[in-house]
């Protein structure tokens, strides 16, 4: 007896399954193929405009903030800068006229102290010339020592008038103006006490003196006037 007649047995199970499995990777290929070519050719909606606009919006003001903080950061590191700057240029200025101003006032000194103690040694000098010549006494000089005594007076002299020249050439103060003017004053003239007095207070001043002579005249001549 034939058997029965069974469609299924013809078919290929694996063939089949494998058209299956590439026709859905197919399928979804090209539908996410077609996917992007529907968003990109889609208008924007206005929400999705407002949207975008407001992310810009916020950024932009996000980037002025962040602008405002950079340039205070700026102006701050600047203020910095500056103030280093003087700071560093101040520091040297004084040191170098700190120290400029040191050495030239210790140099200064230094002569100062050496010209006092070298005008005090010449004052020194001067007063002992002027002690020897002060001591001179030449109207106790005998007929015997006459000679002897010249001769020592002299010296004495002669020696002070080297310190003295040589006082001139270390000290020009002592050749200068000052000295010349009172050097003028004492050789001037003695002043005479009455010479800026007027005739008439002079004329006061005569009868003030003479009255008692005049008097005693006036009484002569009456007497002798009458004797006779």
């Amino acid at each position: 007896m034939a058997t029965e007649f069974d469609a299924s047995e013809f078919v290929d199970r694996e063939f089949e399954a494998a058209q299956r499995t590439s026709f859905r990777g197919a399928s979804s290929t090209a539908s996410a193929t077609a996917q992007p070519l529907l968003d990109g050719s889609r208008a924007p909606t206005r929400e999705e405009v407002d949207h975008k606009v407001g992310d810009l919006q916020s950024k932009l003001a996000e980037l002025k903030r962040a602008q405002t903080e950079l340039e205070r950061e700026r102006g701050a590191l600047e203020e910095t800068r500056r103030r280093q700057t003087e700071f560093t240029t101040g520091r040297e200025e004084v040191l170098h006229h700190l120290t400029r101003g040191i050495g030239l006032l210790e140099e200064s000194e230094f002569a100062a102290r050496r010209d006092a103690e070298q005008m005090a040694r010449t004052l020194g000098e001067l007063r002992e010339a002027l002690g020897k010549v002060q001591a001179i006494n030449d109207s106790a000089w005998t007929k015997d020592d006459f000679q002897l005594e010249l001769t020592r007076a002299n010296t004495a002299i002669e020696s002070a008038r080297m310190e003295w020249n040589g006082a001139r050439l270390k000290w020009p103060v002592l050749s200068g103006e000052k000295f010349q003017q009172a050097v003028a004053q004492d050789q001037a003239a003695p002043v005479v006490p009455l010479a800026e007095k007027s005739f008439l207070e002079l004329c006061r001043l005569g009868l003030a003196l003479t009255w008692p002579l005049a008097l005693g005249a006036l009484v002569i001549i009456v007497v002798l006037l009458l004797r006779r």
